[in-house]
């Protein structure tokens, strides 16, 4: 009874009224989206692998996907004990390993940095200038001969005292190589490392606007990560998070926090044995790097392990499960990146990332599906599922882990449409198109 009756729609508030609510609320509007743009919706990479200036060489790329390769070959050489060791299920063991061994002989790495500082140390600055030199020709050789990582830069030495200008000037050697050698990448990346006062992040902001500048770059071209390796990184002396306003002041250049597992922990005085990526002081760091984050654009990256797999295979495989583990636990709580040290560690790293996406592909796709077509099922799901879900199935398309036919598929969505879910949105929860 009275389904078909026309309801009379009525209001007691002035039209003026809105519009003075809009006015009060637009100086926050505007705030809200400067400083919480969202994600950049580009590519993450699952990994980023540190290389000593003095030994990164034009074949490092595939030479760790080689060593990785052979790292399976005598110590896991089918699916079957590969899965052992991690304890993948079954129906994982043999796409997991297939796709392990593709992606090492397609794409071994993902993100590689030219290191310049922890794992270069301190050397004649005729040395340095040479070696950094010498890694922007490589790096733009590898970019115009196809062969280079989907990301690749430096970590340059940071803007303390004792060796700020050594940093200053093996930044602008590399960039200047760069340039020289016929512009920057497309992906190239920057390292900021043990950053404590968000000073030091502005002074990195007008160093880069410096260069751009002298070089006739468009403004804000270039842009860095910020490595949270210091407590007073985290808490500042008047119990705000430092962290929250160094991503603030880069004023838009920040492109991701990477958490130093051993200088943090070795701050905070936790005694060499118990320096992890799980210690619990580790999760606070990067539960407050986190939240610092979150809709900033800004990704986090979580640290490293410093067990190598080296050795006989019993301890190989006890390297293993330990990175494996570590790696798997980190995409649990949203840390969807990690630094690898050793070309051993690629082999688990992939593994996991591999298994973590193919586990939850079914529930996600079936899910999003459900969402797009409003057919209903037994989640009731909202927008910002939507994109957790849609995000999911990109991550796992980036890396390898999932193949856009199966994904399509599963959902009937294509990858333009998975980028719309995934994309924020603040108004209305309207499903973009099939």
């Amino acid at each position: 009874m009275g389904q078909g009756r026309q309801e009379t729609v009525a209001t007691s508030l002035a039209d003026a009224v809105s519009g003075e609510i809009g006015a009060s609320l637009a100086p926050v509007d505007a705030e809200l989206a400067r400083r919480y743009p969202g994600d950049p919706g580009t590519r993450q990479p699952v990994h980023t692998v540190y290389v000593p200036g003095d030994v990164f060489a034009a074949d490092t790329v595939r030479s760790w996907g080689d060593r990785a390769l052979a790292a399976l070959d005598e110590h896991a050489p089918d699916a079957a004990s590969f899965a052992a060791v991690l304890g993948l299920p079954g129906e994982l063991a043999e796409p997991v390993y297939a796709r392990v061994r593709a992606k090492l002989e397609r794409e071994p790495v993902e993100d590689l940095r030219v290191d310049f500082e922890d794992g270069y140390g301190l050397r004649p600055d005729a040395e340095e200038d040479e070696a950094a030199a010498r890694a922007a020709r490589l790096i733009a050789e590898a970019y115009a001969e196809g062969t280079a990582a989907p990301h690749m830069g430096i970590r340059m030495k940071c803007l303390e005292a004792a060796v700020r200008d050594r940093g200053i000037r093996t930044l602008d050697v590399f960039l200047t190589g760069l340039m020289d050698a016929g512009g920057l990448p497309d992906g190239l990346v920057l390292t900021l490392p043990k950053v404590t006062y968000a000073e030091q992040v502005t002074a990195m902001v007008r160093l880069l606007e410096a260069f751009e500048e002298a070089r006739g770059l468009a403004p804000g071209r270039l842009g860095f990560e910020i490595q949270i390796e210091t407590s007073q990184a985290i808490l500042a002396t008047d119990g705000t998070a430092t962290v929250a306003r160094m991503i603030q002041a880069a004023e838009g250049r920040a492109t991701g926090l990477h958490y130093g597992t051993f200088d943090y922990s070795a701050c905070l005085g936790v005694s060499a044995a118990h320096q992890s990526a799980d210690h619990p002081a580790a999760d606070h760091a990067k539960a407050v790097m986190q939240v610092a984050a979150a809709g900033t654009g800004v990704r986090v990256c979580d640290g490293s392990t410093n067990v190598l797999p080296v050795g006989p295979t019993a301890r190989v495989h006890d390297a293993w499960r330990l990175h494996h583990g570590l790696t798997r636990r980190a995409l649990a709580r949203a840390y969807y990146q990690g630094w690898d040290m050793h070309p051993g560690h690629l082999p688990t790293r992939y593994a996991a990332v591999f298994a973590f996406y193919r586990e939850g592909f079914a529930q996600a796709a079936e899910r999003l599906s459900r969402y797009a077509g409003r057919t209903g099922g037994d989640v009731t799901d909202e927008p910002a599922t939507a994109r957790a879900l849609s995000g999911h199935l990109l991550r796992g398309l980036d890396c390898g882990a999932l193949d856009a036919a199966e994904v399509t598929a599963a959902t009937g969505l294509t990858r333009t449409a998975l980028e719309a879910f995934a994309a924020p949105r603040r108004v209305g929860p309207t499903a973009p198109g099939r």
